[in-house]
Protein backbone atom coordinates (compact mmCIF):
# COMPACT_ATOMS: atom_id res chain seq x y z
CA UNK A 1 0.00 0.00 0.00
CA UNK A 2 1.18 3.55 -0.66
CA UNK A 3 0.20 7.19 -0.47
CA UNK A 4 1.43 10.08 -2.59
CA UNK A 5 0.72 13.69 -1.70
CA UNK A 6 1.21 15.76 -4.85
CA UNK A 7 1.13 19.22 -3.28
CA UNK A 8 4.27 19.15 -1.10
CA UNK A 9 4.90 20.63 2.34
CA UNK A 10 7.00 23.74 1.65
CA UNK A 11 6.28 26.99 3.58
CA UNK A 12 4.11 28.47 0.81
CA UNK A 13 1.98 25.32 0.73
CA UNK A 14 1.72 25.27 4.51
CA UNK A 15 0.52 28.88 4.44
CA UNK A 16 -2.11 28.01 1.80
CA UNK A 17 -3.30 25.04 3.83
CA UNK A 18 -3.46 27.13 6.99
CA UNK A 19 -5.67 29.76 5.37
CA UNK A 20 -8.05 27.21 3.87
CA UNK A 21 -8.21 25.25 7.11
CA UNK A 22 -9.46 28.36 8.84
CA UNK A 23 -12.03 28.82 6.07
CA UNK A 24 -13.40 25.28 6.44
CA UNK A 25 -13.02 24.45 10.11
CA UNK A 26 -16.14 26.12 11.48
CA UNK A 27 -18.28 24.43 8.83
CA UNK A 28 -16.75 21.02 9.50
CA UNK A 29 -17.05 21.50 13.25
CA UNK A 30 -20.71 22.43 12.93
CA UNK A 31 -21.37 19.30 10.89
CA UNK A 32 -19.47 17.15 13.38
CA UNK A 33 -21.67 18.40 16.24
CA UNK A 34 -19.52 17.24 19.14
CA UNK A 35 -21.38 16.85 22.42
CA UNK A 36 -18.38 17.18 24.74
CA UNK A 37 -16.31 14.57 26.51
CA UNK A 38 -15.38 12.68 23.33
CA UNK A 39 -12.05 10.99 22.75
CA UNK A 40 -11.09 11.72 19.13
CA UNK A 41 -8.53 10.30 16.71
CA UNK A 42 -7.73 12.64 13.81
CA UNK A 43 -5.89 10.99 10.91
CA UNK A 44 -3.87 13.21 8.61
CA UNK A 45 -3.92 16.08 11.07
CA UNK A 46 -1.75 18.29 8.85
CA UNK A 47 -1.13 21.65 10.48
CA UNK A 48 -3.41 20.67 13.34
CA UNK A 49 -5.90 23.55 13.20
CA UNK A 50 -8.92 21.30 12.97
CA UNK A 51 -7.52 18.91 15.57
CA UNK A 52 -7.25 21.86 17.95
CA UNK A 53 -10.68 23.17 17.00
CA UNK A 54 -12.19 19.83 18.00
CA UNK A 55 -10.13 19.75 21.19
CA UNK A 56 -11.54 23.06 22.41
CA UNK A 57 -14.81 21.32 23.23
CA UNK A 58 -15.62 20.57 26.85
CA UNK A 59 -13.71 17.50 28.07
CA UNK A 60 -12.61 16.51 24.55
CA UNK A 61 -9.32 14.63 24.07
CA UNK A 62 -7.69 14.54 20.64
CA UNK A 63 -4.86 12.44 19.23
CA UNK A 64 -3.62 13.85 15.91
CA UNK A 65 -1.68 11.59 13.52
CA UNK A 66 0.43 13.15 10.74
CA UNK A 67 2.95 11.48 8.42
CA UNK A 68 4.93 14.55 7.32
CA UNK A 69 7.66 15.71 9.70
CA UNK A 70 7.38 19.22 8.24
CA UNK A 71 3.63 19.38 8.78
CA UNK A 72 3.88 17.89 12.25
CA UNK A 73 6.62 20.30 13.29
CA UNK A 74 4.60 23.25 12.01
CA UNK A 75 1.47 21.99 13.77
CA UNK A 76 3.34 21.83 17.06
CA UNK A 77 4.94 25.25 16.48
CA UNK A 78 1.60 26.92 15.73
CA UNK A 79 -0.08 25.24 18.70
CA UNK A 80 2.68 26.45 21.00
CA UNK A 81 2.59 29.97 19.53
CA UNK A 82 -1.16 30.16 20.19
CA UNK A 83 -0.88 28.75 23.71
CA UNK A 84 -2.61 25.50 22.80
CA UNK A 85 0.21 22.96 22.85
CA UNK A 86 -1.68 21.10 25.57
CA UNK A 87 -4.82 20.55 23.51
CA UNK A 88 -3.71 17.80 21.10
CA UNK A 89 -1.44 14.79 21.40
CA UNK A 90 0.33 15.16 18.04
CA UNK A 91 2.14 12.04 16.83
CA UNK A 92 4.01 11.11 13.69
CA UNK A 93 2.39 8.15 11.95
CA UNK A 94 1.14 6.68 8.69
CA UNK A 95 -2.59 6.19 8.15
CA UNK A 96 -1.78 3.10 6.06
CA UNK A 97 0.11 1.51 8.95
CA UNK A 98 -1.61 3.00 11.96
CA UNK A 99 0.40 2.43 15.11
CA UNK A 100 -1.63 2.97 18.28
CA UNK A 101 -0.96 1.79 21.80
CA UNK A 102 -2.59 -1.60 22.46
CA UNK A 103 -5.09 -0.10 24.89
CA UNK A 104 -6.05 2.62 22.39
CA UNK A 105 -7.50 0.32 19.77
CA UNK A 106 -11.28 0.34 20.12
CA UNK A 107 -11.23 3.31 22.51
CA UNK A 108 -12.17 6.37 20.43
CA UNK A 109 -15.63 7.95 20.34
CA UNK A 110 -14.86 9.70 17.03
CA UNK A 111 -12.31 8.76 14.35
CA UNK A 112 -11.98 11.48 11.72
CA UNK A 113 -10.06 12.11 8.53
CA UNK A 114 -10.15 14.97 6.01
CA UNK A 115 -8.39 15.32 2.63
CA UNK A 116 -6.53 12.03 3.15
CA UNK A 117 -8.42 9.32 1.28
CA UNK A 118 -7.96 11.06 -2.08
CA UNK A 119 -4.19 10.65 -1.66
CA UNK A 120 -3.94 6.92 -0.84
CA UNK A 121 -4.00 3.90 -3.13
CA UNK A 122 -6.05 1.78 -0.72
CA UNK A 123 -8.62 3.97 1.06
CA UNK A 124 -10.58 0.94 2.27
CA UNK A 125 -7.59 -0.10 4.39
CA UNK A 126 -7.55 3.33 6.03
CA UNK A 127 -11.26 3.12 6.86
CA UNK A 128 -10.80 -0.39 8.24
CA UNK A 129 -8.14 0.95 10.63
CA UNK A 130 -10.47 3.80 11.58
CA UNK A 131 -13.24 1.33 12.41
CA UNK A 132 -10.83 -0.78 14.43
CA UNK A 133 -9.78 2.31 16.41
CA UNK A 134 -13.38 3.30 17.24
CA UNK A 135 -15.21 1.98 20.27
CA UNK A 136 -18.46 0.06 19.73
CA UNK A 137 -21.01 2.63 18.62
CA UNK A 138 -18.24 5.13 17.88
CA UNK A 139 -18.43 7.50 14.93
CA UNK A 140 -16.26 7.23 11.81
CA UNK A 141 -16.25 10.54 9.91
CA UNK A 142 -14.84 10.98 6.40
CA UNK A 143 -14.41 14.32 4.62
CA UNK A 144 -12.88 14.52 1.16
CA UNK A 145 -12.88 16.06 -2.28
CA UNK A 146 -14.86 15.30 -5.39
CA UNK A 147 -12.88 17.49 -7.76
CA UNK A 148 -15.10 16.86 -10.79
CA UNK A 149 -17.90 18.83 -9.10
CA UNK A 150 -16.08 22.15 -9.06
CA UNK A 151 -17.54 24.78 -11.40
CA UNK A 152 -16.54 28.31 -12.33
CA UNK A 153 -19.11 30.71 -13.69
CA UNK A 154 -18.81 32.52 -16.00
CA UNK A 155 -16.73 29.77 -17.56
CA UNK A 156 -13.05 30.52 -18.01
CA UNK A 157 -11.66 29.41 -21.41
CA UNK A 158 -8.95 26.79 -20.98
CA UNK A 159 -9.57 26.21 -17.29
CA UNK A 160 -11.46 22.93 -17.63
CA UNK A 161 -8.69 21.28 -19.65
CA UNK A 162 -6.18 22.34 -17.01
CA UNK A 163 -8.44 21.07 -14.21
CA UNK A 164 -8.92 17.79 -16.06
CA UNK A 165 -5.13 17.45 -16.28
CA UNK A 166 -4.94 18.09 -12.55
CA UNK A 167 -7.42 15.29 -11.87
CA UNK A 168 -5.57 13.01 -14.29
CA UNK A 169 -2.39 13.57 -12.28
CA UNK A 170 -4.13 11.91 -9.32
CA UNK A 171 -5.11 8.89 -11.36
CA UNK A 172 -1.62 8.56 -12.84
CA UNK A 173 -0.20 7.80 -9.39
CA UNK A 174 -3.07 5.56 -8.27
CA UNK A 175 -5.05 8.15 -6.28
CA UNK A 176 -8.68 9.18 -6.71
CA UNK A 177 -9.67 12.81 -7.41
CA UNK A 178 -13.36 11.96 -7.04
CA UNK A 179 -13.22 9.94 -3.84
CA UNK A 180 -15.88 12.15 -2.24
CA UNK A 181 -18.81 10.48 -3.99
CA UNK A 182 -17.55 7.09 -2.76
CA UNK A 183 -17.31 7.83 0.98
CA UNK A 184 -20.47 5.97 1.97
CA UNK A 185 -19.31 2.93 0.02
CA UNK A 186 -15.94 3.14 1.76
CA UNK A 187 -17.63 3.18 5.15
CA UNK A 188 -19.56 0.05 4.21
CA UNK A 189 -16.52 -1.76 2.80
CA UNK A 190 -14.44 -0.70 5.80
CA UNK A 191 -16.83 -2.34 8.25
CA UNK A 192 -18.79 0.68 9.47
CA UNK A 193 -22.55 1.20 9.29
CA UNK A 194 -23.21 4.32 7.17
CA UNK A 195 -25.74 6.68 8.67
CA UNK A 196 -25.38 10.16 7.13
CA UNK A 197 -23.92 12.07 4.21
CA UNK A 198 -23.82 15.74 3.29
CA UNK A 199 -21.89 18.53 1.57
CA UNK A 200 -19.72 21.22 3.12
CA UNK A 201 -19.50 24.22 0.82
CA UNK A 202 -15.99 25.13 -0.21
CA UNK A 203 -16.70 27.92 -2.68
CA UNK A 204 -17.29 31.65 -2.80
CA UNK A 205 -18.29 34.47 -5.12
CA UNK A 206 -17.59 38.09 -5.98
CA UNK A 207 -18.60 40.32 -3.09
CA UNK A 208 -17.67 37.75 -0.45
CA UNK A 209 -14.67 39.03 1.59
CA UNK A 210 -13.11 35.55 1.23
CA UNK A 211 -13.45 35.37 -2.55
CA UNK A 212 -9.95 36.58 -3.38
CA UNK A 213 -8.54 34.14 -0.83
CA UNK A 214 -10.52 31.26 -2.33
CA UNK A 215 -9.35 32.10 -5.86
CA UNK A 216 -5.74 32.40 -4.69
CA UNK A 217 -6.10 29.05 -2.95
CA UNK A 218 -7.25 27.47 -6.20
CA UNK A 219 -4.26 28.99 -7.96
CA UNK A 220 -2.02 27.64 -5.20
CA UNK A 221 -3.51 24.16 -5.61
CA UNK A 222 -2.66 24.22 -9.30
CA UNK A 223 0.80 25.72 -8.84
CA UNK A 224 1.90 23.14 -6.27
CA UNK A 225 0.81 20.40 -8.70
CA UNK A 226 2.16 22.17 -11.80
CA UNK A 227 4.91 19.65 -12.48
CA UNK A 228 2.40 16.79 -12.57
CA UNK A 229 -0.08 18.80 -14.64
CA UNK A 230 2.40 19.90 -17.30
CA UNK A 231 3.72 16.39 -17.91
CA UNK A 232 0.41 15.63 -19.64
CA UNK A 233 -1.56 17.48 -22.29
CA UNK A 234 -1.03 20.97 -20.83
CA UNK A 235 2.17 22.81 -21.75
CA UNK A 236 3.98 25.01 -19.24
CA UNK A 237 3.12 28.10 -21.28
CA UNK A 238 -0.55 27.13 -21.41
CA UNK A 239 -0.52 26.49 -17.69
CA UNK A 240 0.84 29.95 -16.92
CA UNK A 241 -1.62 31.58 -19.32
CA UNK A 242 -4.64 29.96 -17.67
CA UNK A 243 -3.39 30.78 -14.17
CA UNK A 244 -3.00 34.44 -15.17
CA UNK A 245 -6.51 34.43 -16.65
CA UNK A 246 -7.86 32.81 -13.49
CA UNK A 247 -6.48 35.60 -11.34
CA UNK A 248 -8.07 38.16 -13.69
CA UNK A 249 -11.35 36.17 -13.65
CA UNK A 250 -11.34 36.49 -9.86
CA UNK A 251 -11.73 40.26 -10.23
CA UNK A 252 -14.98 40.00 -12.19
CA UNK A 253 -18.06 41.37 -10.39
CA UNK A 254 -20.14 38.34 -11.48
CA UNK A 255 -17.65 35.53 -10.78
CA UNK A 256 -18.61 32.50 -8.69
CA UNK A 257 -16.72 29.37 -7.70
CA UNK A 258 -18.89 26.40 -6.72
CA UNK A 259 -17.06 23.66 -4.85
CA UNK A 260 -18.55 21.19 -2.34
CA UNK A 261 -16.59 18.88 -0.06
CA UNK A 262 -18.18 15.51 0.63
CA UNK A 263 -18.98 14.39 4.18
CA UNK A 264 -20.02 10.90 5.30
CA UNK A 265 -20.44 9.35 8.71
CA UNK A 266 -20.86 5.82 9.95
CA UNK A 267 -20.82 3.96 13.24
CA UNK A 268 -19.00 0.88 14.43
Amino acid sequence: MSSTYIHGTNPAEQKRLSVMNSFLNDRSLQQLALRGGERILDLGAGLGQFSRAMARGSGVEVVGIERSEEQLGEAQRIASLEGESHLVDFRRGDVLALDLKPQEWGSFDVVHTRFVLEHVSNPVAVVQSMVRAAKPGGRIVLEDDDHALMRLWPELPGFQSLWDAYMNSYEAIGNDPNIGRKLVELLHKGGARPRANSWIFFGSCSGDPMFTTVVENLIGVLQTASEAITTGSVSADRFESVVTSLREWGMRPDAALWYPMAWAEGTK
